[in-house]
């Protein structure tokens, strides 16, 4: 063995366990932000708390990101050597302090399960907090939301709304600019949705006239009842036919929740071809001995 290969040897075997050890206290801790740690609270400040989150030094809590919920006591939050879950929201100082916050983590879940809801169409409920004239601002879960004017059910008196609990759906979700739009009228009209089945008889007024057909609000949701399911007799102007804000009852052809379309027949309702256009007031008083005779020929 060369002296080289002695040298290396005795250079290998001099460095113990003990050694090992003591470069691990001495490793610097690369804390990154936005980084998910673990730690315990060791000790208790009025401006916040310290964490031994296993860096060379610890990290520092303040009082304002120990939670999104009210609290007078930092211990009923933060309880001393219970190990919690942190997010690194600034990176070391000049003495390897990091800061941490628990506020921000409960924000990020929040966001995460906000988007889950999303993705599942479900709505939520919200706390009416302020008023402008483009809407309202709703306090979700902790986050900031907003409800414009145009998807609220009551839009003339948005004072009166203060204070109150509201069921919306979600409009957009955008995390990265922190921006949360939701809808009154879009739970509203899912809420509907869930009480309308194919076959059922459902009355509506009239929203508008087309020449493919008209469109009825049935219970918040915009219906077409199509130029082919009015009548079995050829039809040439719908506008001889109906008017604006008509009340009519008709048939559930067909839902998709997905897409939000209702399709509507009268067409069923007729005895003979064209009597629909001949006796409309007939049909319409008769409309429910009608539904249960075609609610066979539907399903």
């Amino acid at each position: 063995m060369n002296s080289e290969a002695k040298i290396s040897q005795t250079a290998n075997s001099a460095f113990t366990m003990d050694d090992f050890a003591k470069a691990l206290e001495t490793h610097d801790y690369q804390f990154q932000k936005g980084q998910i740690v673990h730690g315990k609270i060791f000790q208790l400040e009025p401006d916040g708390a310290y964490v031994d989150i296993g860096g060379k030094s610890s990290a520092f809590i303040p009082r304002d990101e120990a939670t999104l919920r009210s609290f007078t006591n930092l211990a009923e939050v933060l309880p001393l050597n219970e190990e919690l879950e942190f997010v690194i929201i600034r990176e070391q100082d000049a003495d390897g302090q990091v800061t941490v916050s628990r506020r921000q983590l409960e924000i990020n879940h929040i966001w995460t399960k906000l988007t889950q809801l999303q993705e599942k169409s479900q709505a939520i409920d919200v706390r009416v907090m302020g008023v402008n004239k483009g809407g309202i601002t709703v306090n979700v879960q902790g986050l900031r939301g907003f409800i414009p004017r145009s998807h609220l059910t009551e839009r003339d008196n948005l004072e009166s709304l203060k204070g109150q609990t509201l069921t919306a759906g979600f409009l957009e979700i955008d995390r990265s600019n922190n921006k949360l739009i939701l809808s009154q009228r879009l739970a509203s009209r899912s809420a509907n949705f869930n009480t309308l089945e194919v076959g059922q008889l459902v009355e509506g007024k009239i929203t508008g006239i087309r020449p493919f057909g008209v469109f009825v609000d049935v219970e918040g949701i915009s219906a077409l009842l199509h130029i082919k399911q009015i009548s079995q007799k050829f039809i040439e102007n719908l506008e001889k036919v109906f008017q604006p804000n008509q009340v009519i009852k008709a048939i559930i052809l067909d839902l998709d929740e997905g897409k939000n379309r209702v399709a509507l027949s009268t067409r069923l309702l007729e005895n003979f071809p064209g009597e629909f256009l001949e006796n409309f007031e007939e049909v319409m008083n008769s409309a429910e001995a009608r539904a249960e005779r075609a609610r066979k020929q539907v399903e």
